[in-house]
């Protein structure tokens, strides 16, 4: 019989919590709403000194990482906000910037 390892000892677990891209807020990933995901990821992508990528593309590689790596064990309602989630990530980033000037909303 295989000794399973320690939740601490799994690499998965180390980059989400360790990533050399993104410092992520506590508890992104079990956060009620994709909007709240979003807005979490995006915080940490744009303070980020470190990633490697554009800001959209390293907050949706953090998010597709999780949702892979968690797998069969995220429940179908969590696996729905996170899926959400992705399409919040685009709309945030792609709305105009705030500020005076002609433009559209920001999507609340």
């Amino acid at each position: 019989m295989a000794v399973k390892k320690a939740a601490t000892q799994y690499w998965s677990g180390r980059v989400t919590r360790e990533s050399n891209a993104l410092d992520l807020e506590e508890g992104v990933f079990k956060l009620a709403t994709p909007r709240a995901v979003a807005l979490s990821l995006r915080r940490s992508a744009l303070a980020s000194r470190r990633r490697k990528a554009a800001p959209l593309a390293s907050a949706m590689a953090m998010l597709n990482f999780y949702i892979n790596r968690a797998g069969k064990n995220l429940s179908r309602e969590r696996r729905r906000v996170l899926e959400a989630a992705k399409g919040e990530l685009r709309r945030l980033f792609t709305a105009p910037a705030r500020g005076g000037g002609a433009g559209g909303t920001i999507p609340r």
